[in-house]
């Protein structure tokens, strides 16, 4: 493009900004290539300081349409290079290349433009074209059409890397075996092919620029399985527990391993790969880059993988395991048993893991064990002898309790019991004081509809103690334990269960102490039992009420007034028993992406009035037996994208005002009768949108 736009220019200049650069070389090669055909004025600059180099620039710029393209890494040099430009209203144009996000967000709205990578199509295109340059038409042969998808795939769109893979084909025989043989081996190829040297240095280029601190977070990431799905919090304990996040400041680690999150994602180090309604993110690791870090991680011995299909004996060379894949248990051990740091489980397919043991006697210096959907029923005593121990790991797996010795894990940050069949927790847990993340939930998968279908642990007297608890769920609300509630200033996230009405009066006083407080979650003992619950944390963004709410009506609740809960984005309410239409009182919640009914609300009509909710995002209305008309009207909910409407028994037609969701992507009926599925097909309202239907049973 700049070799074919640059004759409408009076003059160009192509920069490259490295990383380390000086603005004197950036100004003296800007001007090299503006002045390119002019010697004498080139001499002139030679022996000047940088002050007359940028008055030099900035005279030239004044008098000439000109066209600079630079490749810049870093914000500081974008701000030095605007300073010599001249906005001279001759059409003069600047544009910058970067693999930065926050340097692409310097540009002008609407003019950033985002490289994707190739759809399937244009990059099987591409691909024929370099790998049959000769054919006619660029034809593939029908022998090989099925295994150059499959290259194709593995490419993921990235255009350089077409190119060279189709290059590098081009030269190599045109049978089935030979592609074959590439198709098997890509990451080999990737390492060793000379013949891709170039791709390797281009991408090596961003991980070798990388801040220190952020070079063992995206090794780390490499370790995990080919496309996996990475959850945000749960890397970020992770990250902490192994030591690479170092305190900034007054933020705290968790807020800083966040920054470092953000930072991979602008540098394109990660992909974003989605993103809920209110900013929580999955993303992933492209597969070339992490066939490059992989291959980094062996030589700086900083981890392995290890899969069925690895054979021989379990040996290796890092002090990170993490296992992938294992449809057999591992029952033998290995001479480096001791050297691991680190061991963390990511399919929850095997049978057993006899290893456990093993690991509590001879890797005494473990600091992660994340064991989670393991079919591990015991815990050996032998755990208390890892001093080191910042995250233990059992959510999914069948252990019943937890060894005394628990208590001796004085490092321990993070232990998740999430979903394991542990119903009380060692007396001696709340002697741990660094604890940070405790996750002791428990579902009931026989009746999820029942109020008490989620349900949590017991906490041992002491709860006073843990005062850098982030995180609590879910917690059995007990006399005891409901007293130093309080005491845990630090909460982000909590979860209260078996709550009365009795204690409602010390669980407010305890919120109010609770200033960080941004989820909420609290769950009544039974359907009657009311929650006096008229205040909210400041900070709350997530708010969670399984319970009967005072008077059947949100109107004289402060957390519902214009005053209250501004903040918050996400609200579910369940079996509040409301009698009196929420929806004014909730239509003030000016910042709510998410809103969920179970069992909420026992009147026959609720109506979205135009304006309201302009920023929800989910709606899902469920089990409202006496809903008999929901109404839409224009200018309601305008940015709705998902809409689910579940076992709404007294609903005759389909809600008016539904062809008004013009941001619709998603809509079910679920549990709807045979009749109620006629009038949906019939519905012109629905005619042209996608949705989804489950019948009654």
């Amino acid at each position: 493009m700049y070799r074919k736009e640059r004759g409408q220019f009076q003059c160009h200049a192509w920069v490259s900004i490295s990383q380390t650069y000086s603005r004197e070389d950036v100004l003296r090669n800007t001007i090299k290539e503006l002045f390119k055909d002019n010697a004498s004025v080139l001499s002139n600059t030679a022996a000047m300081d940088i002050t007359c180099l940028e008055e030099t620039l900035k005279r030239f710029l004044e008098q000439h349409k000109y066209l600079i393209v630079d490749d810049v890494w870093t914000p500081q040099a974008f701000d030095d290079l605007s300073r010599v430009l001249i906005h001279d209203d001759k059409g003069s144009r600047l544009i910058i290349t970067t693999r930065e996000g926050d340097v692409a967000a310097l540009a002008s709205p609407g003019h950033i433009l985002k490289l994707e990578a190739l759809p399937e199509d244009k990059a099987c295109d591409l691909f024929h074209k370099k790998a049959f340059p000769t054919d006619k038409n660029h034809e593939c042969p029908v022998e090989l059409k099925s295994l150059s998808y499959e290259i194709v795939s593995k490419c993921k769109g990235l255009p350089l890397i077409i190119v060279s893979v189709g290059n590098l084909l081009r030269v190599r025989e045109k049978t089935v075996e030979e592609w074959r043989r590439i198709n098997d081996q890509p990451s080999w190829e990737l390492i060793n092919n000379l013949r891709l040297d170039h791709i390797r240095n281009v991408l090596h280029l961003s991980f070798i620029y990388l801040p220190a601190c952020l070079e063992s977070c995206f090794l780390y990431c490499s370790l995990f399985p080919e496309d996996y799905l990475f959850k945000r919090k749960q890397l970020v304990r992770l990250w902490i527990a192994e030591g690479f996040i170092e305190e900034r400041g007054e933020s705290t680690l968790e807020e800083v391993a966040e920054g470092y999150l953000q930072e991979l994602i602008d540098r394109n180090m990660l992909q974003l790969v989605k993103r809920n309604s209110f900013g929580r993110k999955e993303f992933r690791m492209h597969d070339i880059l992490r066939e490059l870090a992989v291959d980094l991680c062996q030589k700086d011995c900083f981890g392995v993988t290890y899969e069925d299909k690895c054979v021989g004996s379990l040996e290796m060379d890092g002090r990170r395991l993490v296992m992938h894949k294992l449809k057999k248990d591992i029952q033998h051990s290995f001479s480096s048993i001791h050297q691991l740091r680190t061991v963390i489980v990511v399919d929850d397919n095997m049978p057993s893991f006899t290893l456990l043991p093993l690991l509590c006697k001879k890797s005494r210096y473990m600091t992660v064990l994340e064991l989670s959907g393991l079919p591990i029923e015991k815990i050996p005593d032998a755990i208390g002898d890892l001093f080191s121990l910042r995250h233990l790991g059992l959510r999914n797996s069948k252990v019943k309790m937890l060894p005394r010795s628990i208590e001796k894990l004085s490092n321990l940050l993070t232990l998740d019991l999430y979903r394991s069949d542990i119903h009380y927790l060692p007396s001696g847990v709340v002697k741990l004081k660094k604890f940070r993340h405790l996750f002791a939930e428990k579902m009931n998968y026989l009746d999820w509809r029942d109020i008490h279908s989620h349900s949590g642990m017991t906490i041992p007297i002491g709860l006073g103690n843990l005062t850098n608890l982030q995180t609590l769920r879910t917690m059995e609300v007990r006399g005891e334990s409901v007293r130093h509630l309080g005491e845990l200033r630090q909460l982000r996230s909590l979860r209260l269960s078996n709550v009365k009405g009795i204690y409602c009066g010390r669980i407010r006083e305890s919120l109010v102490q609770m200033q960080y407080l941004s989820k909420l979650s609290v769950n009544a003992s039974d359907e009657n039992e009311v929650l006096l619950l008229n205040v909210l944390p400041p900070n709350l963004q997530t708010l969670s009420l399984r319970g009967r709410l005072e008077q059947g009506s949100l109107e004289e609740s402060p957390p519902f007034q214009s005053d209250g809960g501004q903040n918050v984005c996400a609200l579910a309410l369940s079996w509040s028993q409301l009698r009196k239409d929420p929806l004014p009182s909730l239509s003030l919640l000016s910042n709510l992406t998410l809103l969920h009914f179970t069992r909420a609300y026992n009147g026959e009509q609720l109506t979205f009035l135009t304006g309201w909710f302009h920023k929800l995002k989910i709606l899902f209305l469920r089990d409202l037996p006496n809903l008999n008309q929901l109404e839409i009207q224009q200018g309601a909910m305008a940015g709705l994208e998902r809409l689910s409407l579940v076992n709404l028994n007294s609903m005759t037609e389909v809600p008016p005002g539904i062809e008004f969701l013009v941001s619709l992507q998603y809509l079910v009926f679920h549990e709807i009768t045979g009749d109620f599925l006629t009038l949906l097909r019939q519905c012109s309202a629905i005619r042209g949108k996608q949705w989804h239907h489950t019948l009654q049973l």
